[in-house]
């Protein structure tokens, strides 16, 4: 089930302090209504997984992890931004979530080298590869739901079906044990320190147990 961001005041105080810190850090002027054009986006109907119950886990993670973060105004933005499009039949999906990001980071002046970072975060979600340390960061924190309690491990696997109903049961079984096969088949799931000594074991036990199940 994903949170209903109108009915949740918890989630809507905890998303608007986020946003606020960021924009503070980055010296952001006036991103109010960027911030509520990427809730809306998170909010749409058909998602599933890909929602705000999605960004408010990953912020939730990035809270306790900043201070890992060589760069952890841009960590947090990127994880904003990463989903922000998501369309399950398109292709580019990483690649238009940069895209608006970068975007709206020029219109404020942010610096090039800041609004590069950020592009290289997104884009690293797209294979959940990371050259630098803070790509490393977020990439663990997206996939840390790999790592989540048996039931909302569970809820998430049923979200991912929902998300991808166009597919046939065979087909969607077939290319969804292939995707958790791979991780699976990494030397390590998680690439930061922190993250394969908190989460790997769960992760892993929980990837066997859905190839089995």
């Amino acid at each position: 089930m994903s949170i209903d961001f109108h009915a949740d005041q918890v989630v809507q105080q905890n998303l608007w302090q986020s946003w606020q810190a960021l924009a503070t850090e980055l010296d952001l002027q006036h991103a109010d209504a960027m911030q509520q054009q990427v809730i809306r986006h998170y909010a749409a109907a058909g998602r599933a997984y890909h929602n705000l119950q999605h960004l408010q886990e990953c912020l939730q993670w990035f809270a306790q992890v900043r201070h890992l973060a060589r760069y952890p105004a841009e960590v947090g933005l990127a994880l904003w931004f990463h989903d922000v499009i998501y369309n399950p039949q398109a292709p580019d999906n990483e690649r238009q979530s940069a895209d608006m990001a970068v975007e709206f980071l020029r219109t404020q002046g942010v610096a090039d080298s800041v609004v590069q970072r950020i592009d290289d975060l997104i884009m690293a979600t797209r294979t959940h590869d990371a050259s630098t340390p803070d790509q490393q960061l977020l990439v663990d924190i997206d996939l840390a739901i790999l790592a989540a309690p048996a039931q909302r491990f569970d809820q998430y696997q049923q979200q991912i079906r929902q998300e991808y109903a166009f597919v046939s049961d065979t087909l969607f079984a077939e290319k969804r044990a292939e995707v958790l096969a791979g991780f699976l088949a990494r030397p390590r799931i998680y690439q930061t320190d922190y993250f394969y000594q908190q989460l790997e074991g769960c992760a892993r036990a929980n990837l066997q147990q859905a190839l089995a199940g």
